[in-house]
């Protein structure tokens, strides 16, 4: 592997439909207004202001994909997930990608 090689690693990319198909928690992050007018089947809504208060909701042996309107909020909270002893969490980016 040459220097960018080195430089450029990437992680192997991984099949987040087939993780949430195989029972993946699919976490939408949106505030509950924007839930309530569409969302993907069997997702889970707590929108990103609650998501710290309300941790202890989610079994953290379960992988996580998290979602929103963009991948900004989902990002963030893939953050915070992983800052409280998450491990196998992901930024699933518009949740439209999962209807």
């Amino acid at each position: 592997m040459g220097l960018f090689g080195n430089l450029f690693k990437s992680t192997p990319a991984v099949d987040l439909k087939t993780l949430i198909s195989n029972g993946a928690l699919l976490l939408d992050v949106r505030s509950k207004g924007e839930f309530a007018g569409g969302h993907a089947s069997g997702s889970k809504n707590i929108p990103l202001d609650e998501l710290t208060g309300k941790l202890s909701k989610l079994d953290k042996s379960k992988p996580i994909v998290a979602v929103c309107a963009s991948g900004m909020r989902s990002g963030t909270a893939v953050n915070i997930l992983k800052n409280n002893g998450f491990t196998e969490v992901y930024n699933g980016g518009s949740w439209t990608k999962y209807m």
